[in-house]
């Protein structure tokens, strides 16, 4: 399952100010993923998660040419059933990682968005596209594997079961243009105005309450897998918080409140 490959790619991570980015590099192979990268995912994820000054995480496929085109198909030469098990086993846990981030998170999609590119793409919070884009799992008609059950629960949740059937069953492409038009994406923007896009929203996620940000991701993220989620736990820790009496005593007031995340 561990076959070496000649080009294993990078995952990066830099961060500056506030902001955590996080670059898929493997342009030789449109940004597809391999096991050395999606080690580096869960390392980045975990750094962002130890350093508290970090407030939003954007994903990004270096190049401009695509987000992350699925996991290298190099990888798949040997693989037997259990290696497949395996695997969608593996995808699961890093893409749970991702999805249980501290931060919100924008994934900034160029080009392809596939396969694991699109599970990557769908566990962020919010996504911008550039115009031209395409979305899909075309396995049907490409490698013939099938994704796990908690990956096409989440496609669900987000894209609705109309569009997973056409993705799966039909190994159709949507536009960014056609997903914009259901809600799956925050904007579609040129090449040249997707930067001002991603600061612009930046910008906005770091004027507002990290604690209710984190709640409010979390108890969705608790929905998506029960009805009727236990949530004591995060509205006792929004209520309880000196930012939430802050914002009490100065509400009415022309000064906006100087959230601290506690």
């Amino acid at each position: 399952m561990n076959a070496p490959i000649a080009n294993p790619g990078r995952v990066t991570l830099n961060v500056e100010g506030a902001i955590a980015y996080i670059v898929f590099d493997h342009q030789s192979a449109r940004n597809a993923m391999t096991w050395a990268m999606y080690d580096d995912l869960a390392t980045a994820c975990a750094a962002i998660d130890a350093d508290p000054s970090i407030r939003v995480a954007v994903l990004r496929g270096a190049g401009g040419k695509a987000f992350v085109a699925g996991t290298d198909i190099a990888q798949f030469q040997t693989f037997t059933g259990d290696d497949g098990v395996a695997y969608e086993a593996k995808v699961d846990r890093f893409i749970a990682t991702l999805e249980n981030l501290r931060v919100p998170t924008i994934a900034v999609v160029e080009g392809y968005a596939v396969g694991g590119g699109l599970a990557i793409a769908n566990a962020c919070d919010i996504r911008l596209s550039a115009t031209g884009a395409r979305f899909g799992v075309p396995i049907a008609r490409t490698l013939g594997n099938c994704l796990s059950a908690a990956n096409v629960r989440r496609l669900v949740a987000a894209l609705g079961i109309s569009w997973v059937k056409r993705m799966l069953l039909l190994a159709e492409m949507p536009t960014a243009e056609q997903l914009a038009a259901i809600g799956y994406l925050e904007t579609v923007a040129t090449p040249e105005q997707l930067d001002g896009e991603v600061t612009r929203l930046c910008n906005r996620l770091l004027e507002h309450a990290p604690l209710t940000i984190k709640a409010s991701r979390e108890t969705l993220r608790r929905l998506v897998q029960a009805s009727d989620p236990d949530i004591s736990d995060l509205i006792h820790a929004c209520y309880g918080s000196e930012d939430f009496h802050r914002a009490v005593a100065a509400f009415g007031s022309k000064n906006k409140t100087d959230w601290q995340g506690r």
